[in-house]
């Protein structure tokens, strides 16, 4: 099938992230004392963190404020963005494909955080539009954030490929009728 629009998860997929903000979770749960596994980290990759933070807050019986601490986890991070490097397979197609068909990235992050590290890594020209957790109401794996990122390239979903590198992540390209590529199959391989 040839494909007429592509669309990228960011962290984990284009950018090796995960275990940077991995670090800095780590570093606002022993700040405030909620319990977060590195394995629950990562199947809740695609999530933004505060998403997570409400669950957590929830789940522990904790007064979380969800902002507040998304913005000290963020704060967390950034000091180590210089330290980010592509996934080489992914950002390959991505500069393949460059200028021949419209792309976008959807991510479960925050525009401001995103953006720094597309600039930061060069490669936030590829990409005709970023659609953030901030563009949408229902996040993965709600299928939204890559619905809404097919409609600003004007592709039909069906005619859409998409890179992920999460379980929830593939199962909103699922649902948004596009055919996905699990990032995590292309590292091991």
């Amino acid at each position: 099938m040839t494909f007429e629009g592509i669309i990228f998860d960011c962290d984990g997929t284009i950018a090796d992230t995960m275990p940077l903000h991995w670090v800095a979770w780590k570093t606002v749960a022993e700040r405030h004392q909620f319990e977060f596994s590195e394995e629950r980290f990562y199947a809740l990759g695609g999530v933004p963190s505060r998403d997570i933070l409400k669950m957590i807050s929830e789940e522990q019986g904790l007064e979380l404020d969800p902002q507040a601490i998304t913005k000290e986890k963020e704060e967390a991070y950034l000091p180590h963005l210089h330290t980010v490097t592509v996934i080489d397979p992914v950002i390959n197609v991505a500069r393949k494909h460059h200028g021949q068909i419209p792309m976008a990235v959807a991510t479960g992050g925050t525009r401001d955080v995103i953006t720094k590290v597309l600039q930061h890594l060069e490669i936030d020209h590829l990409f005709d539009h970023l659609v953030t957790s901030e563009d949408v109401t229902r996040q993965k794996p709600a299928p939204d954030i890559f619905l809404k990122a097919a409609s600003l390239i004007n592709i039909d979903p069906k005619k859409c490929l998409a890179y992920e590198d999460t379980d929830l992540g593939m199962q909103a390209i699922k649902d948004a009728g596009m055919t996905g590529i699990d990032v995590r199959k292309l590292r091991a391989a």
